[in-house]
């Protein structure tokens, strides 16, 4: 891979509240390259959108606090940056694809106005050249004539059109790192794979970075280079995607990968994985999948598993697999 654009390292987000403390996110390492896409994968509630919000520092407050570890992006520790120096960072050199785009939108400026925003405070465009820009972003992502819906407002499109929009704006800049949270999921399969391929085109064109959160296997498997499975707040598995998908090395990983439907099989009931997440503020003693594991034994009980090393890019914390390493 390229240089390395991004690492986390031991990162921990709490929520703390006057009732209980929420590990959200419980020492969380992974890098990424640039040219590479790191998926980030799990059940909902596993802390995979509040780790993507903790590199951009948009936590909400005072609940949400980074109570410890580095976000080292091209060099600078983004905890330790100050308000002024996150502005110049935010949308200009890390962008974000929120994940719900009917309230990524602001209801009452047009869509010219908010994708204009980003461009014209980060480069300085005014005028025509900043409404060419914008029309042309909105093409890059397929909306259908972009000189009359640049005037348009939110609520004059569809949500697959508005997700396209969201995703128009977090690009305009040419990030170096892009963040996509389900960037995908108001979007028909045709435009859905038109809009992968833009965001693989943009990424060798500038050399960006790309963290893709989703729950599609599919979309995992056709543009991540790797990926990092998380669960309760930790990330469990870390290894190439072939890796994943052929010699998945965490339980859990295992089992996500059976729950996916296949077409070529016939079934009357589809897998799924027994039991729920644990609660945040009130994890398991011992590994945090052991009420929902199937492998568990007594080591199993006696704590949580440290991350050990079980192939050139493969990182796992099971006690199980501590055997491969």
């Amino acid at each position: 891979m390229g240089t390395r654009i991004l690492e986390v390292i031991d990162l921990k987000t709490y929520f703390i509240t006057p009732r209980s403390v929420v590990k959200a996110v419980d020492g969380v390492s992974f890098h990424v390259d640039a040219k590479e896409t790191l998926g980030i994968v799990g059940e909902s509630g596993c802390g995979k959108t509040v780790t993507s919000l903790s590199i951009l520092r948009l936590l909400p407050r005072p609940a949400g606090n980074i109570v410890g570890g580095k976000i080292i992006f091209e060099g600078m520790d983004i905890v330790k940056m100050t308000d002024k120096q996150l502005q110049t960072i935010r949308g200009g050199q890390i962008s974000m694809i929120l994940q719900d785009p009917m309230a990524s939108l602001n209801p009452v400026f047009n869509i010219g106005n908010q994708v204009g925003e980003a461009i014209s405070t980060h480069t300085g465009i005014r005028g025509s050249g900043l409404t060419a820009r914008v029309v042309d972003m909105l093409r890059k992502v397929k909306i259908p004539s972009p000189e009359t819906r640049v005037r348009d407002f939110p609520h004059q499109m569809s949500g697959g059109m508005k997700q396209r929009v969201v995703g128009a704006i977090s690009i305009s800049c040419h990030p170096h790192l892009l963040i996509a949270d389900e960037p995908t999921t108001s979007l028909d399969v045709t435009i859905q794979a038109q809009y992968l391929q833009l965001l693989k085109d943009l990424q060798n064109e500038i050399g960006m970075g790309l963290i893709f959160i989703t729950h599609d296997f599919g979309i995992v498997a056709s543009v991540c280079d790797r990926v990092a499975v998380m669960y309760a707040g930790k990330v469990v598995e870390t290894a190439p995607v072939r890796d994943i998908f052929f010699r998945p090395a965490h339980p859990y990983t295992a089992a996500l990968l059976k729950a996916v439907p296949k077409l070529e099989v016939e079934t009357d009931r589809l897998v799924s994985i027994k039991g729920q997440p644990p609660r945040l503020d009130n994890l398991p003693v011992g590994c945090s999948f052991l009420p929902r594991c199937n492998q568990a034994g007594e080591e199993c009980r006696r704590g949580e598993p440290p991350e050990v090393q079980i192939g050139e890019q493969h990182l796992v914390r099971c006690w199980k697999s501590r055997g491969q390493a």
